[in-house]
């Protein structure tokens, strides 16, 4: 078969502005970025539409290393959806350089269900990264020059919790020391880089409602404590306004078109192992505005993107999701299943029914969130169909459970047909619930963690270390019980272990740390070892890489 980027170079794409008016989006919102890419004026949403559209998650079993292929699943459905004569539109979030040239090689989809031009969205694409991280730095040297103006007076800060963002992975950056030098050069302190996912503009960026919204919380933002300990917030710095400025052209969302000239809201990219993992709450209802069916995604498995899909992003924005989608793949339940990771492409039919342990366990969550659920198996070229009918009839018999096989990635919309159709058919006659949460909003900071901690992931207890209990306390102090969490943890695993792999359960999850995103409206429990700078692999994508003959090759 042919490589995504060749695929890709064979569609012959259309206009923006087609797809744009095709949606019924008037003229004045649209404004282009080339010819196949758009930013959506924010006065294009229509909240009567968007209250009657079908939202359907995409989310997953707990992921191998290589992902088990959720937006090429949600691409899928949307061009599978069109293709049994629903109008569906597609709402995913933007790559990160980081992992672009790290690991993964692209994040645009695959095969014939890809959004396009996968090129640019894959790289700089609007530029929204690039301003996200302006907006966070902007912030960062507005606050060290206050430090450094005052550095002889009582208006000081005591403490800085604000560092700075790039977009990539670079381990040699997680721990720096900054302003050396000279006396004019600065304050010597120690701080550090996040990968810009992880900036809380990010997240401010994924969950505002509308430019002034953005504003507000953008004000909101903890930068540290006064040398009198109270709070030190962008308000304070007095530069929210030049901050916002910054932000002007990236909260509005990105169109796009799909491999099959689906339309594709793409904006936004907050990662789900260190932040909440989806996209923006104005392309989720943008595409809702438009879409008789609305899907999007969460970031990798489901009790890290789709408990904070629904305890955050769905508690924030009132959204009541129809249905979620939960992706399964021979090679992650085998993983899952006992077998070694050099072996999971290999026939194991024990291995296989060893691994629907994990996917039960999702299942079992998703269904006490109040969510019709159907699974997706994600069909691979190496995948025997005995195995994959293993799967289906434990889903189907005995899980009572939609099951279907999504084959996009080699066949388009076609290939999605069975999928789409199960998904209509069970919102269609199944009964739906009112979504439930896993915490109420009035619990304590310390309850939510124990129900998440328990309700999802199984886990015998939690504890704190010293840090994360100064931090309670400061919560407490502040008043910020009420605020949501956002667990950030190791995505291949239930517990706080990478390599505890399957259905394991009773084990001690760990908080070592909580961050106050005061601005974005969460708090955001740091549990185990897991850092919000990665590192690159010893063989990175990016010496796959390359521009020949004017073409990029290596991007996937």
């Amino acid at each position: 078969m042919k490589t995504d980027i060749e695929i890709a170079r064979e569609i012959e794409l259309k206009p923006i502005q087609d797809i744009a008016q095709n949606l019924g989006i008037d003229n004045a919102n649209v404004e282009p970025y080339g010819h196949h890419i758009a930013k959506i004026g924010l006065g294009s949403l229509r909240p009567e539409k968007i209250a009657k559209s079908n939202l359907i998650l995409v989310t997953a079993i707990t992921p191998n290393k290589a992902g088990v292929g959720k937006t090429t699943v949600s691409i899928g459905l949307a061009l599978g959806l069109n293709q049994i004569g629903k109008r569906a539109i597609v709402a995913l979030r933007e790559p990160s350089l980081g992992p672009c040239f790290g690991q993964k090689g692209g994040a645009a989809g695959g095969g014939y269900a890809q959004v396009l031009p996968m090129e640019n969205i894959n790289l700089h694409f609007t530029g929204d990264f690039h301003a996200i991280t302006s907006a966070h730095n902007m912030i960062t040297a507005l606050l060290d020059n206050y430090i450094y103006q005052n550095r002889d007076n009582c208006v000081g800060l005591s403490e800085v919790l604000w560092k700075r963002v790039l977009d990539v992975n670079d381990r040699s950056l997680r721990n720096i020391v900054s302003g050396l030098g000279n006396s004019t050069d600065g304050i010597p302190r120690q701080t550090g880089f996040d990968i810009t996912p992880a900036s809380e503009i990010m997240a401010i960026l994924c969950l505002a409602k509308d430019l002034e919204d953005l504003r507000l919380r953008i004000e909101n933002i903890l930068l540290g404590y006064t040398k009198e300990g109270e709070p030190f917030t962008v308000k304070d710095l007095g530069v929210a306004g030049a901050v916002t400025v910054l932000l002007k052209d990236a909260i509005k969302p990105n169109l796009v078109q799909t491999t099959e000239h689906t339309p594709a809201f793409v904006h936004g990219g907050p990662f789900a192992n260190i932040a909440h993992g989806c996209n923006s709450m104005l392309a989720t209802k943008m595409a809702m505005s438009y879409g008789e069916y609305a899907i999007t995604e969460a970031g990798f498995g489901a009790d890290l993107g789709a408990e904070k899909f629904f305890d955050i992003k769905c508690r924030v924005g009132g959204l009541q999701p129809k249905l979620t989608v939960l992706v399964a793949t021979l090679s992650a339940l085998k993983l899952h299943g006992g077998l070694d990771e050099k072996r999971i492409k290999d026939p194991d039919k024990e291995g296989v029914l060893r691994g629907l342990a994990n996917l039960d366990r999702h299942v079992h969550n998703l269904r006490n969130f109040g969510q019709r659920v159907v699974v997706c198996f994600n069909r691979f070229a190496s995948d025997i169909d005995s195995e994959i009918e293993l799967v289906r009839r434990h889903c189907e018999d005995e899980l009572g459970v939609g099951f279907a096989v999504n084959n996009a990635f080699a066949e388009g919309g076609k290939g999605a047909a069975e999928l789409a159709q199960l998904v209509v058919d069970t919102i269609e006659n199944k009964p739906s619930m009112p979504l439930k949460f896993a915490y109420e909003s009035d619990e304590t900071i310390e309850q939510k963690v124990e129900k998440i901690a328990h309700k999802i992931y199984s886990a015998g207890s939690v504890t704190y270390s010293s840090k994360a209990a100064k931090a309670l306390a400061k919560i407490r102090e502040l008043h910020l019980g009420h605020l949501p969490v956002c667990i950030a943890k190791t995505q291949f695993s239930f517990s706080t272990d990478a390599k505890e792999y399957g259905d394991v359960r009773g084990f001690e999850m760990k908080v070592t740390d909580l961050v106050i995103n005061r601005g974005a409206g969460m708090i955001v429990v740091v549990m185990g070892d897991i850092m919000r700078m990665p590192g690159l692999p010893k063989a990175p994508q990016a010496v796959n890489i390359d521009i020949v003959d004017g073409h990029i090759e290596g991007l996937s």
